[in-house]
């Protein structure tokens, strides 16, 4: 049984993360129809900027608020100079241009800071609590009651708020939201800065666990893109249940198959989801008349 919960925990606290990468890409994607594969960069520069932010001397918590802002910023850049120029572009040239932008942002990050791998101390401390005879560290609490708050903040803000609406409504009809009055480029500016400081929160997060690097996005877009597309592209609900299957999945291919497969594991999902159920757990199955 405690060896079970080991497992269990850890892949929460993975899958907590790939939840939030998950969410980044369905806010772009309901906003613009663009798969974001520079997502995973925005992680990373979140976890870079608050380590290099705190060898320069700020505390902790402000390096960490300041790397989110800055990472904001930088999608808010990625749409205006990449994706807005090229917005009468097919949706496969604009995700190959996510994809020069991933590739820009990692080179960048290498010249900047440097190749190692970094980390900085946890929030409260290494000690870890123990439950059921397994451990968990007291970063993985922080990280599950970010990816709560971020998730219940969301559903707020779009719920209650009238940008919030909007972007629902770009999300549901842009041509009928355009119609109606709602500024569709501000919202798709809105969603790049979102999902950005959405991808640095969570290398804020996680780093004090798993360490960063300049070279960890492009693994975490993989796996974040297999979760939004298990829980329905779209879908932010399925955004939060994909990222915490896949990482459950993944601890347990690891803790009772083999570590040697866990990298597979979200290559698998989503060869399982294009082939067994496109429209993922969530999402709307899609009908075209011809």
């Amino acid at each position: 049984m405690a060896e079970f919960l080991q497992f269990f925990f850890s892949g929460l606290t993975v899958g907590a993360v790939y939840a939030l990468v998950a969410l980044g890409f369905t806010m772009i994607y309901n906003a613009s129809g663009v798969v974001n594969f520079a997502q995973g960069e925005f992680v990373m520069l979140g976890g870079m900027l608050t380590v290099f932010l705190g060898y320069a001397g700020l505390p902790i918590a402000a390096a960490a608020i300041l790397a989110i802002v800055i990472t904001a910023c930088i999608g808010l850049l990625l749409n205006k100079l990449a994706i807005e120029p090229a917005r009468n572009a097919s949706i496969v040239s604009l995700i190959i241009i996510t994809i020069g932008a991933s590739i820009f942002l990692r080179g960048t990050a290498q010249v900047v800071f440097d190749k190692q791998i970094h980390r900085f101390p946890a929030f409260t401390g290494e000690a870890p609590f123990v439950i059921g005879g397994a451990t968990i560290l007291p970063q993985s609490l922080w990280v599950l009651a970010g990816a709560a708050a971020v998730f219940a903040a969301l559903y707020l803000f779009v719920t209650y708020s009238i940008t919030g609406k909007a972007i629902r409504a770009t999300a549901n009809n842009r041509l009928a939201a355009m119609l109606v009055g709602i500024d569709v480029r501000f919202v798709l500016t809105l969603s790049f800065a979102l999902s950005a400081a959405i991808g640095a929160l969570a290398g804020v997060l996680v780093t004090p666990i798993t360490n960063t690097a300049f070279d960890v996005g492009v693994p975490l877009a993989l796996k974040g893109f297999a979760a939004a597309m298990l829980g329905g592209m779209g879908v932010p609900a399925g955004a939060l249940v994909g990222g915490l299957l896949l990482g459950l999945v993944e601890a347990m291919t690891a803790g009772y198959v083999s570590s040697a497969y866990k990298e597979a594991v979200a290559f698998v999902v989503i060869l399982a989801v294009l082939f067994v159920m496109p429209q993922g757990l969530f999402g709307k199955a899609a009908t075209e008349r011809v």
